[in-house]
């Protein structure tokens, strides 16, 4: 019996797909995995199909036509794996900046009692491998940013390695999330906290991705730094 699922977005990703993939079932827990890919021209779905045959009923594929953003990749996996049943689903990485060993303790977070479990990489300081400093004070300071406008007391706001007790995204309506880089990360997390769901954060070790390109960009930024004040007044006026 899996434990959960582990939800992998997709884009391009044909020089970690294969290695993430073992990672993951070389875990000592039952774990799935969902790749929701969105038409990688380098073939991620393609190695992704191929390895389905070696590992049946534990590895799914979903491919999407376009790419359409992060959020929008894992709100199609989230509904994805309620429509199925999981007890805990996972977002991370397809890229090794989040290691495969931690989920476990995100799983373990959760099953004490947490309703979200964030790998954080500032909650004992700055716990971040390979980046340059203004990607790290930029990260840093946005969940800063963040606290001051949401009163969110999380210290990495946009972290994007996380599991939740299905009950969570069962009470947060997916279909009203919009945003789809670090603002989806932080909507993500406010939806939960205005909820009152108990919020833990586990320290992990992010390391930057050695192969591959990021998808950091400057609109990106900016959905970040406006997401926030938008979601701040939805709350405001009750329409979150």
């Amino acid at each position: 019996m899996s434990l959960g699922v582990v939800v992998i977005p997709t884009y391009n990703e044909i020089e970690n797909i294969e290695n993430i993939v073992r990672a993951v079932f070389e875990l000592d827990v039952p774990f799935h995995i969902l790749v929701v890919d969105d038409n990688s021209p380098d073939g991620t779905a393609r190695k992704v199909a191929e390895l389905q045959s070696e590992y049946p009923g534990l590895l799914h594929l979903e491919n999407r036509l376009k790419k359409s953003g992060l959020g929008t990749a894992y709100v199609h996996g989230f509904k994805w794996a309620l429509d199925r049943g999981y007890e805990y689903i996972f977002e991370m990485d397809a890229d090794f900046s989040h290691n495969p060993k931690d989920l476990k303790r995100l799983y373990e977070a959760c099953a004490a009692g947490a309703d979200m479990a964030i790998g954080s990489r500032y909650i004992t300081g700055v716990n971040v491998v390979n980046w340059p400093l203004n990607r790290v004070l930029m990260s840093y300071f946005a969940s800063v940013y963040v606290d001051i406008i949401t009163g969110m007391k999380i210290h990495d706001a946009t972290a994007g390695f996380i599991c939740y007790k299905k009950q969570v995204l069962e009470q947060i309506n997916l279909d009203k999330i919009k945003f789809v880089g670090y603002a989806f990360q932080i909507e993500m997390k406010y939806r939960t906290f205005v909820k009152k769901l108990k919020i833990v954060e586990v320290p992990i070790i992010f390391t930057d991705r050695t192969k591959g390109q990021s998808k950091m960009s400057n609109a990106i930024i900016k959905e970040a730094i406006f997401g926030v004040i938008t979601l701040r007044l939805k709350k405001m006026i009750n329409r979150l």
